[in-house]
């Protein structure tokens, strides 16, 4: 059975910072690529972050790009998203995302607000 457990999330200001965390069981974490997703009500699911397998392979949306840092530990079978200098459009549902050969699985969900 697939489990995620996302946490991390949570309500900053403006410039802050909050890392979030995904840890997963039921696969082989290890051999997937991994992504962090969000959402904002009424919009589509914006890819924010990759990382490949290994861990030695990472890009990133453009709105992402020099303030966020995705980082994973396979002996943890753990996924991370460190992010600063945090926006208000930075506020959405925070998503794990693995992907292996056509299979996928999705994580709960970690809700973040940056709002002063």
């Amino acid at each position: 059975q697939v489990q995620f457990v996302e946490s991390g999330g949570g309500l900053v200001q403006p410039g802050g910072s909050l890392r979030l965390s995904c840890t997963a069981s039921g696969f082989i974490f290890g051999i997937y690529e991994m992504n962090w997703f969000r959402q904002v009500p009424g919009r589509e699911r914006e890819l924010v972050a990759t990382i490949s397998s290994s861990g030695g392979s990472t890009n990133y949306a453009d709105s992402a790009k020099g303030r966020f840092t995705i980082s994973r530990d396979n002996d943890k079978n753990s996924l991370y998203l460190q992010m600063n200098s945090l926006k208000p459009e930075d506020t959405a549902v925070y998503y794990c995302h693995a992907t292996f050969r056509g299979r996928v699985y999705w994580g709960q969900g970690t809700p973040v607000t940056v709002s002063s």
